[in-house]
């Protein structure tokens, strides 16, 4: 079977671990073109290493290469800002975008989540790293209950943040927040990131939290369960921590203080998720997962893509 050919946008962090897994690990693409701006940057050297052809003089240097009009599938990797700029110089050729930026161009796509309903989108947006490794967990509880509130902690290894992930923090929280709403389906969202210094680096963890009205536990547990499972599939390294906490909450003070004021009275409970993930240390060591969860989600979304064989999009 004929392969689609991708193309990557940045090779910083991001866009390297994926050019390496598109290497790997992919089945139905195959990477033509990694770019980046910087000549001596260590990801255009090591997609050389891989056979890989680069440029080093942004999107305008993929346009003009010759095997762009052969191109269907473009990931961008870069800032939230640059993905605004790519948009708009791609757009007259039809290429289908994938989004790593949280420039939230198009819809929020998590793929144990809602992948089938933006198939046709012609960028799609993965969230933030965050976002991909809670945003089920949310869908999940809210798949048998009313989910009041969702907040979400994701703690990072400081040196797995590139300087892509550090100029886009306040675009991660406001993204995550609005997708915790629109994906998983809570009524308000919440989302928290933390770049944490110590050495040795820290794996990444993940909080989650959910106010929710009298649980049926077993069925929560399940789903959760059902959920870990369905995204482990494609993060090995994605797991539970510690087993589901329930904790009833009688006092609706303390839960107005909680939720930053959002005041549903007594007798919510609280649904306190705890999660790790462990990189695939394609690029960068195990302990970024965070690197790992959103390059990950990125190859299965091209995947199903090129599966469903829907990359001519109508403009």
């Amino acid at each position: 079977m004929t392969r689609t050919k991708v193309a990557v946008i940045g090779s910083g962090n991001i866009g390297t671990d994926l050019v390496i897994k598109l290497k790997r690990v992919a089945r139905n693409v195959e990477i033509s073109v990694l770019v980046g701006i910087d000549p001596a940057s260590d990801g255009l050297a090591r997609a050389r290493r891989l056979g890989v052809d680069t440029v080093d003089s942004g999107v305008q240097g993929l346009i003009d290469h010759p095997d762009f009009a052969n191109i269907d599938i473009i990931f961008d990797s870069t800032s939230a800002k640059a993905h605004v700029a790519n948009e708009k110089a791609l757009r007259p050729f039809g290429k289908r975008l994938i989004d790593l930026t949280p420039a939230a161009i198009g819809p929020y796509v998590v793929p144990p989540v809602n992948l089938d309903e933006h198939l046709d989108a012609p960028d799609m947006n993965m969230v933030t790293c965050g976002g991909q490794a809670t945003i089920p967990i949310v869908a999940a509880i809210s798949a048998v209950t009313t989910v009041h509130y969702a907040e979400i902690v994701a703690s990072i290894a400081s040196k797995s943040a590139g300087p892509g992930t550090r100029a886009n923090i306040d675009e991660f929280t406001e993204t995550t927040s609005e997708a915790i709403e629109k994906v998983g389906g809570a009524q308000h969202g919440k989302a928290i990131i933390v770049l944490n210094p110590a050495e040795p680096p820290l794996i990444m963890r993940d909080t989650v939290l959910a106010l929710v009205s009298s649980p049926n536990q077993h069925d929560i547990r399940e789903s959760i369960r059902a959920m870990v499972d369905k995204v482990s599939a494609y993060v090995p390294g994605y797991r539970l921590k510690q087993d589901v906490q329930f904790t009833r909450l009688d006092d609706a003070e303390s839960v107005a203080t909680l939720t930053g004021g959002i005041d549903k009275g007594p007798g919510l409970w609280k649904v306190s998720v705890f999660l790790e993930v462990e990189g695939a240390a394609h690029y960068l060591p195990a302990y970024a997962g965070n690197l790992d969860i959103m390059t990950s989600a990125a190859l299965q979304v091209a995947e199903k893509m090129a599966e469903s064989k829907t990359l001519e999009v109508a403009r």
